[in-house]
């Protein structure tokens, strides 16, 4: 009993003179610092914002076999629409998208 009265005394008089809220805010700071993850949550927003300016995202082409290929669509035909081709749908977007891009002299 008298070992703890003793240390209590100690840590009492030791911490009588400090600002217990400056502390307790410092040490919060330090072991609860969020920076890191709201740069990452930063960087995801923008590449999903970057993934819903698409124009396959925008246009939502047709999607559908033609023959061994995957085949994006968006329009009535392949004559008159924008057509991406690709061995599995992602791949067929991504061309969809390339397509979109693409010049009616440089497509034809």
């Amino acid at each position: 009993m008298d070992t703890s009265q003793a240390v209590y005394d100690a840590v009492r008089s030791r911490l009588s003179n400090c600002d217990v809220g400056s502390a307790i805010e410092r040490v919060c700071r330090d072991s609860f610092d969020i920076s890191h993850q709201v740069a990452i949550l930063a960087q995801e927003f923008l590449v999903t914002a970057d993934e819903q300016r698409r124009p396959c995202v925008l246009f939502r082409p047709r999607i559908f076999i033609d023959g061994n290929h995957w085949c994006a669509l968006y329009g009535d035909d392949l004559q008159n629409g924008v057509a991406g081709f690709g061995s599995c749908p992602a791949k067929a977007m991504e061309d969809f998208d390339k397509q979109w891009r693409e010049n009616l002299s440089t497509a034809a």
